[in-house]
């Protein structure tokens, strides 16, 4: 039976199960430049010598929300607008004064002192595709709603990837649950695909992923001392007769990922204590937060979590059109466990003294439509990126704060307005990647990592 816990988690007297020494990363320049030309080659060079060692420790966690979380039943109401705008929804009052987020997100409310909320992003993508491009490369994505999505320019985290690499030896740079859609890395080349995995590690089959090592090598082994013996062995074998330079760079990151013990350990979530695994909850998405928490421990720089959907619910993302569904019931469903899982990050990451160095990102690819929109009496809202929201936690970042603001009824950015190039380049800065920094295109052609933008120095 699982123990049960305060509503807030942990208290500051609770000392972690896990800890975690700093061992420093191993620069792999090799890997991200396969198929890269010596142009290539020298600016990645140059890029990394002005990277700040003290950035070598510095990871991100992101909660992604695909389909685009509407900001008027999240983190900015207008309780004041004309009744086709507001909603049903009202705000409360939290721990920072003047700030107020929904009521169903009471357990951020108390933890506003280290969030810090961003009310004035804006951008032209009206799809899901073309705004995820625009989200996370900087560069409009217009042109990108018909198969077979390819992102024109590197995103985020192929970049970062590139640049910076991994945290500490053995470990890979990004691990994704799952892969986000529509992303990549473009004219960057290969090798700098995240981890992916698509396993439940709510379910009590789940284990160490084998990820692309194969069924021969791995799918026979019966226990973990068998799986550490032979990973040893391999590992002895293969470094001896060069056959790991002749596999795939996926294939070696997947080798090398299975055979940290760290990391492996990092999987062993069933280890983790029982409250803990019942305060991030116990489901899809919970379970995969606190697996996100143990990567970051085991010294993953980048970790991605989709969030498209509540496990049992027929919600399968944040796209709350009124054609399909009642805006305010899904968030009724959807919002409570954003709440708890958003919340047990911060608090677990901040138990374990490791907020200031792992930067949480809350947000989607695009917010709806401050108007209410009716479909046969159903409520919703539709696509819209004018006017956007999202949260960001720990990072050594200025907490406890609101940047920007828009309008009385949400539509229109009123102050401080920023664009996705400013949200990405306060992420390559946190992450040590010169904002500066420029790769050939397809076609040789220089090209900037990020078209505009400055990093959101209220932050910083």
């Amino acid at each position: 039976m699982s123990r049960s816990i305060p509503s807030l988690g942990w208290g500051d007297d609770v000392i972690s199960p896990f800890a975690s020494p700093l061992i420093s990363r191993r620069s792999l320049v090799k890997a991200g430049l396969l198929g890269v030309g010596s142009f290539s080659l020298a600016h990645l060079l140059q890029a990394q010598a002005k990277a700040s060692v003290d950035r070598r420790e510095k990871s991100m966690i992101f909660l992604w929300l695909w389909g685009g979380p509407s900001h008027m039943e999240t983190f900015d109401l207008k309780p004041d607008a004309p009744v086709e705008y507001r909603g049903e929804f009202r705000p409360i009052a939290t721990s920072v004064p003047g700030m107020e987020i929904s009521e169903h997100l009471p357990r951020i409310s108390r933890l506003a002192d280290k969030i810090a909320l961003i009310r004035s992003l804006s951008h032209e993508s009206p799809g899901h595709v073309n705004s995820t491009h625009t989200m996370m490369t900087g560069y409009p994505g217009e042109l990108l709603e018909a198969p077979p999505f390819q992102p024109k320019y590197p995103d985020f985290s192929s970049v970062a990837t590139k640049v910076v690499g991994p945290r500490r030896p053995g470990t890979p740079t990004h691990v994704a649950m799952p892969s986000l859609r529509y992303g990549g890395a473009s004219y960057l080349g290969t090798g700098l695909d995240p981890l992916s995995m698509d396993a439940d590690p709510n379910s009590p089959k789940f284990r160490v992923p084998a990820l692309s090592i194969g069924a021969d090598t791995l799918g026979t082994l019966e226990n973990r001392m068998a799986l550490q013996q032979q990973l040893d062995r391999a590992q002895r074998s293969w470094d001896r007769t060069g056959t790991m330079s002749a596999l795939d760079q996926f294939e070696q990151q997947a080798f090398e990922m299975l055979a940290n013990h760290q990391v492996r350990q990092a999987f062993r979530i069933d280890q983790e204590p029982e409250f803990i695994r019942e305060r991030y909850g116990r489901h899809l998405v919970g379970q995969r937060c606190l697996l996100a928490r143990r990567l970051v421990e085991a010294g993953v720089r980048l970790v991605t979590v989709d969030f498209p959907h509540v496990p049992g619910q027929k919600a399968f993302s944040w796209d709350d059109h009124a054609s399909v569904w009642n805006i305010f019931h899904e968030m009724k469903t959807r919002l409570p466990v954003l709440d708890q899982v958003v919340s047990a990050l911060i608090e677990d990451l901040s138990v374990r003294g490791l907020l200031d160095d792992c930067l949480l990102v809350v947000m989607g690819e695009m917010s709806h439509t401050p108007r209410i929109n009716l479909h046969q009496g159903n409520p919703g809202r539709e696509h819209w990126g004018h006017t956007m929201s999202l949260l960001m936690a720990g990072g050594g970042l200025r907490l406890g704060q609101v940047v920007g603001a828009t309008s009385s009824k949400g539509d229109e950015v009123k102050e401080r307005p920023l664009v996705p190039g400013d949200l990405l380049a306060t992420w390559y800065e946190y992450l040590g990647v010169p904002i500066e920094t420029q790769f050939p295109d397809h076609f040789g052609r220089p090209t900037p990592i990020l078209p505009q933008g400055s990093p959101i120095r209220e932050l910083l």
